[in-house]
Parts: structure tokens; C-alpha cells; sequence
């Protein structure tokens, strides 16, 4: 994946993020969305993401795909200019 996906894949995470705030806030009520990484990834394949990888994905795979990348930048304590949606773009890049 070049440099312009991995842009691409990491601006679509961020826009996830956000309309995933908005739902949360309206249909939730402010509760913390526990299935989180599933609409993430429904959100994100309906916006286009599967455009951006080298092979189809499905929606529970990338469900998956996205709790483990949070664990593991959670555990990671990247540097304070790494976000998680560049650092789950990179991950994407490399791993699908």
C-alpha cells in the first residue's frame, strides 16, 4: 500500500471516529459503544475502505482487525504524535 492509501485508509478512520462520536452521542445516549470496532468497520466499508486494500475483507474481520489494532496501540504507548488511526492505517497496510 503506498504512502497516498495509507493517507487515505488513516483519513477514513478519522471520519469513522467522528461520525462514531456523533452516534454515540444521538443514538446511545452517550454510552460507551462496546461493539465499537464493528460499526467502525461497517461504517468504514461502506465509505469506501475496501478500495484502499489489496484484497476484499469482510466486515467481521475487520471488526476483529480493528479491536486487536486498539489493544495493541494501547500496549504500545506510541510516540504523542501517533494516533490511533494512523497507527491502525499502517498496521492495515501491512497486515491485509
Amino acid at each position: 500500500m503506498t504512502d497516498d492509501r495509507i493517507e487515505a485508509v488513516n483519513t477514513l478512520l478519522v471520519q469513522a471516529g467522528e461520525a462514531h462520536h456523533v452516534f454515540e452521542t444521538t443514538e446511545l445516549d452517550g454510552v460507551y459503544d462496546q461493539d465499537w470496532p464493528r460499526w467502525y468497520a461497517a461504517y468504514a466499508l461502506e465509505h469506501g475502505l475496501g478500495e484502499h486494500l489489496a484484497d476484499p475483507i469482510t466486515t467481521d474481520r475487520l471488526s476483529q482487525f480493528l479491536a486487536d489494532a486498539n489493544d495493541a496501540f494501547e500496549a504500545a504507548e506510541p510516540s504523542p504524535s501517533e494516533t490511533w488511526a494512523s497507527y491502525t492505517a499502517r498496521r492495515l497496510a501491512t497486515e491485509l
